[in-house]
């Protein structure tokens, strides 16, 4: 299963009632995280979220509602006791944004490991891909799919009528084949009952929209998009600014199929997101906006 939250939903600033866009994805005690503006980590705190559980975090760009908060975001994580290694993962000149930050965060507890991914790099971690993709921005950004690949379901009726002892069916479902005492060798197909579909995430923000979007995010669990306002009045100078309407984002997940839709990255001019939730209804019914704290568990068809 893979929990996903989004503690903050703001784009540009925080305000009072929203923190700066931002994504948690946990699966079996491991986190990624997309983006830290500003007070990411008091919004990941108000989630109750175990900050220590971050293993990856995921730059889009390096405008300061997704960046400038890293400093406090590792220090915070310093400070809750994690030891273990911390990649980061970002575009073009990652390393140097980077390094620019930690004159304000030095000594941390655990080590960097800093990677930057352009359009079509994957990185690989135990059982999840995650892919980059090149945004359309006022700067290099990067847009985000994330694929958590699932252990076949274990089948305790068929090993047991192969006679196999309770305390080897967690060897069998890790992977591993084992030899019984009457010398039958049992393989991990023999008592799981097939593979299972992987889960799909995808995330992009501060963009304009184009077709391969749906192309990259084809049938996702769930589009994680921007929809920087929903007031179509105000759609040009949205578009000169390189971010997407609500519509816009809606159109892209009708063409892509995905499963569910949710809007982030609000203009500050937006007091309610939903007052326009119609407007993205309209193309794409699944749509929902995105608040502080709003979490799914996927797959939802469990």
């Amino acid at each position: 299963m893979l929990d996903v939250i989004l503690p903050g939903t703001g784009g540009m600033l925080p305000s009072d009632t929203r923190w700066l866009s931002c994504c948690w994805l946990e699966s079996q005690g491991k986190a990624v995280l997309i983006d830290c503006g500003e007070g990411t980590q008091i919004a990941l705190k108000k989630q109750s979220l175990r900050l220590g559980n971050v293993n990856i975090l995921l730059i889009t760009h390096y405008h300061a509602d997704h960046i400038s908060g890293l400093p406090g975001l590792l220090l915070s994580l310093g400070n809750y006791g994690k030891t273990s290694p911390l990649l980061i993962a970002g575009p073009t000149g990652l390393e140097r944004v980077v390094n620019a930050l930690l004159t304000i965060a030095p000594n941390l507890p655990f080590p960097l490991e800093l990677r930057e991914v352009g359009a079509g790099d994957v990185i690989n971690a135990d059982n999840m891909r995650i892919e980059a993709f090149r945004l359309r921005h006022g700067v290099t950004c990067n847009g985000y799919k994330l694929t958590l690949f699932r252990k076949p379901v274990f089948n305790p009726e068929k090993a047991k009528a192969l006679n196999i002892p309770p305390p080897l069916f967690k060897v069998l479902h890790a992977g591993n084949e084992i030899t019984l005492d009457d010398g039958r060798t049992i393989t991990p197909d023999m008592v799981l009952n097939g593979e299972r579909a992987p889960i799909q995430v995808g995330y992009y923000t501060d963009t304009r929209p184009f077709d391969r979007l749906s192309e990259i995010y084809k049938e996702c669990d769930l589009l994680i998009a921007e929809g920087m306002h929903g007031d179509e009045s105000i759609h040009e100078k949205i578009q000169e600014k390189k971010h997407s309407m609500y519509s816009e984002s809606a159109a892209i997940a009708a063409k892509a199929n995905v499963k569910k839709l949710w809007l982030t990255h609000f203009s500050p001019s937006v007091a309610n997101p939903k007052e326009y939730l119609q407007t993205a209804r309209a193309i794409f019914p699944n749509t929902y906006t995105g608040y502080d704290g709003i979490k799914i568990t996927l797959p939802e068809d469990k």
